[in-house]
């Protein structure tokens, strides 16, 4: 049975199609789905009866089970969404004073095993479903709607902006991000500005040039460090893709992409990458591309082998980057106190990798 969630506007058309509806009805669907938040055919008030029945029997609007909602004290929300067979997924809501920005996962765990992050000690299990991505935007919607007491039928759109920044590497999982990505961005769904959502990637250069020419949107790259050697070690898909290619990449991205710079994410992470000379090779290597760099402070989880990097080195490294005429900024931690921040989703994963077990053994004396 379809589950309507599955499908952005052109697939859309394409199921009502087989049924003999007219496109109209998609916009319809489109509208009472993602808009209004409604998974009723009953209530769908402006579809035809015969169209409803049909939705009944052979539809259904099923969304990913809310298992925790945790709040911080600043205001942080976190998501522990049940995506069947023993795995869930996390999605995060950063509240501020112009935005309501929601990070989104695309995987349930991360086959590429970066070093500092809690969702790659996970392990992989699977590519989340089209429906399983949209649907922690409609959750959220509907939580923030449901709370401010929205009147019934009116516009449910609270989350303003979007970051695929969760657990997984969204350009992994192609196809479906995509979808999402769209319906993201139609006026009958979401309604999100191209510039308000951010596809983040570890660096998937093939990825990168497929999302510029089907669904171009804000684009950063998970860099962490200017050399290839260090990199390699960090960011394993380096080894696949190193830095020259990956931002030959991005500055082709930029012929489409609706921002007119690329953001780089760089954790920080003491003693490895944070150094004054690590700061200025990172300078000389994006010298001609036009980019924004957000530098973030490591967020410490269990067993990572790394340390955050003191406010000094901090302080230090973006200022080399700033005398040298590059924007940065430092990303300021929400939610670490309920593993919300960057680097800290891990959700649950049955690993079909084995990843856990291996790094298990290797542990053992």
């Amino acid at each position: 049975m379809p589950n309507l969630l599955d499908y952005d506007a052109a697939g859309l058309e394409a199921l009502l199609a087989g049924w003999g509806e007219k496109p109209f009805r998609a916009r319809q669907l489109l509208r009472w789905v993602h808009q209004l938040g409604e998974s009723d055919f009953a209530a769908m008030t402006d579809l035809a009866k015969s169209l409803r029945a049909r939705l009944a029997t052979d539809a259904d609007v099923t969304l990913p089970r809310v298992r925790a909602d945790s709040r911080s004290a600043d205001g942080t929300r976190k998501w522990l969404l049940d995506v069947g067979a023993g795995n869930a997924v996390e999605s995060v809501l950063i509240p501020e004073p112009d935005r309501r920005t929601l990070c989104i996962s695309s995987q349930a765990g991360c086959a590429l095993e970066c070093a500092f992050c809690a969702t790659g000690r996970q392990g992989f299990n699977r590519n989340l479903s089209t429906a399983e991505i949209i649907g922690q935007l409609w959750w959220a919607n509907h939580c923030l709607a449901r709370e401010q007491t929205i009147e019934t039928h009116a516009d449910r759109r609270m989350v303003t902006n979007v970051v695929m920044m969760g657990m997984g590497e969204p350009l992994a999982n192609f196809d479906n991000v995509v979808a999402a990505l769209r319906l993201m961005i139609d006026e009958r769904a979401y309604g999100l500005s191209r510039r308000r959502v951010t596809v983040s990637t570890a660096g998937l250069v093939s990825g990168i040039d497929r999302l510029r020419d089907a669904c171009p949107v804000a684009l950063a790259v998970s860099l962490h460090a200017p050399n290839d050697a260090l990199r390699d070690r960090l960011v394993p898909i380096n080894r696949k893709w190193p830095i020259d290619a990956l931002l030959a990449a991005c500055l082709r991205y930029l012929d489409r992409a609706p921002r007119d710079f690329i953001t780089f994410e760089y954790v920080l992470l003491e003693d490895v990458n944070d150094r004054p000379e690590h700061a200025r090779e990172l300078v000389a290597r994006l010298r001609g591309v036009p980019c924004k760099v957000n530098l973030i402070p490591f967020n410490p989880f269990a067993g990572s082998g790394f340390e955050r990097s003191p406010r000094e080195a901090v302080a230090r490294f973006r200022d080399i980057l700033m005398r040298a005429s590059l924007l940065t900024t430092v990303r300021r931690t929400r939610g670490d106190e309920i593993d919300a921040a960057c680097g800290q989703l891990a959700g649950q994963v049955q690993d079909r990798t084995r990843r856990k077990a291996r790094r298990e053994a290797e542990a053992t004396p």
